[in-house]
């Protein structure tokens, strides 16, 4: 069982930057695929960013290219969403999820494991 947590969310003015964190617990996240996904309201879950286990290959929605970066710290067990130039189109519910597969990073389903998400609001 992996238990993740997430934190960081919150309100920003659009341009500003915020960092997200997923904080693991009972497994070694760096054995696991990690994706980041939000969910807007009346909208359907989306992909947003993985990073897998091991090496820390990573993968990015076209919509975020650019502007997001995931990482992973193995001393803290934790993976980091460092997010910039942030639009209100960004603002939606974030989740973390872990998994064994990188092949299927972007999809929802092939994750095991789910925090219970953190607010994102980007508006002025």
């Amino acid at each position: 069982q992996v238990q993740l947590v997430e934190s960081g969310g919150g309100l920003v003015q659009p341009g500003g930057s915020l960092r997200l964190s997923c904080a693991a617990s009972g497994r070694t996240i760096s054995g696991y695929t990690t994706g980041w996904f939000r969910q807007a309201p009346g909208k359907e879950r989306e992909f947003v960013s993985a990073i897998s286990g091991g090496f820390g290959r990573t993968d990015y929605a076209d919509s975020v290219k650019g502007r997001f970066t995931i990482s992973r710290d193995n001393a803290l067990n934790t993976v980091h969403l460092q997010m910039s130039s942030l639009k209100p189109d960004d603002t939606a519910v974030y989740y973390c999820a872990a998994g064994r597969s990188w092949l299927m990073s972007g999809r929802a389903a092939s994750y095991d494991y789910w925090g219970q998400g953190t607010q994102v609001t980007v508006s002025s």
